[in-house]
């Protein structure tokens, strides 16, 4: 269960702007408050991740966890965008640490089988191919 927006902040609003402008793409704390501080934005290291975690659970943004040793990862959550609970994956290179969103319907079907064959279900915030990106290989 989502949680409502309960202020409507010029930090909030920030945030919501800069998820937006970089729709598919996921970005870090330290990212988005490097980001925000170099076009100038007056926004806090604190505030950013305080903000982050609200929007969160208002589900306007989403949060990656990968592994133990990576700091979370965010992205603006489309609102069509994995509708019904389908598995979000992802690959992440193991050099550089990048991250891709995948999708496709050969990757729903792996998600389809795993739960009508092995009563499996996968945890959409965690289901990550490890490998070596393009620029990497």
């Amino acid at each position: 269960m989502r949680s409502r927006p309960k202020y409507n902040t010029k930090q909030r609003e920030i945030l919501i702007g800069y998820f937006k402008s970089i729709p598919g793409i996921h970005v870090t704390a330290g990212e988005v408050f490097s980001c925000l501080r170099s076009r100038g934005e007056s926004i806090g290291q604190a505030t950013v991740y305080r903000q982050l975690e609200r929007l969160v659970d208002e589900g306007t943004i989403r949060k990656y966890i990968i592994d133990g040793k990576s700091p979370a990862c965010y992205e603006y959550a489309e609102p069509d965008d994995h509708a019904g609970g389908e598995a979000c994956f992802h690959c992440k290179c193991e050099k550089c640490g990048k991250l891709i969103h995948l999708s496709g319907e050969e990757l729903m079907m792996i998600q389809a089988h795993l739960t009508s064959e092995h009563n499996f279900s996968l945890d959409p915030e965690r289901t990550v191919f490890y490998g070596l990106c393009e620029e990497c290989r």
